[in-house]
């Protein structure tokens, strides 16, 4: 066989297929913090689809459920606790500064 042709074959790599995130026993609700909590961000944001690896009737259940669950106050809205972690600053001062004698 000519190299030119050998080219355009395929290559017979095999490649490891991952298991769906949502098995076909688990039920997308609100309730299920477990489940709801594999598919939100450090920053307390809903994943894409592509990351999930999720069909869009599942991201769709997700999505509504995360928000339902936030709604109710067992999600928060926002996770940034990162953000009030300050480093120690220089006081400033208010007034003149004056002269003690």
């Amino acid at each position: 066989m000519d190299k030119s042709k050998q080219s355009f074959r395929k290559s017979k790599r095999s490649f490891r297929r991952r298991l769906p995130p949502i098995g076909s026993g688990d039920r997308i609700d609100y309730r299920n913090m477990s489940l709801i909590s594999r598919f939100i961000s450090e920053q307390g944001k809903i994943l894409s689809r592509r990351v999930n690896r999720l069909t869009l009737k599942q991201q769709r259940l997700i999505t509504i459920a995360i928000k339902q669950a936030r709604i109710l106050s067992l999600l928060p809205f926002l996770n940034n606790e990162k953000q009030f972690e300050r480093a120690d600053s220089i006081p400033r001062t208010t007034g003149p500064r004056t002269k003690n004698k």
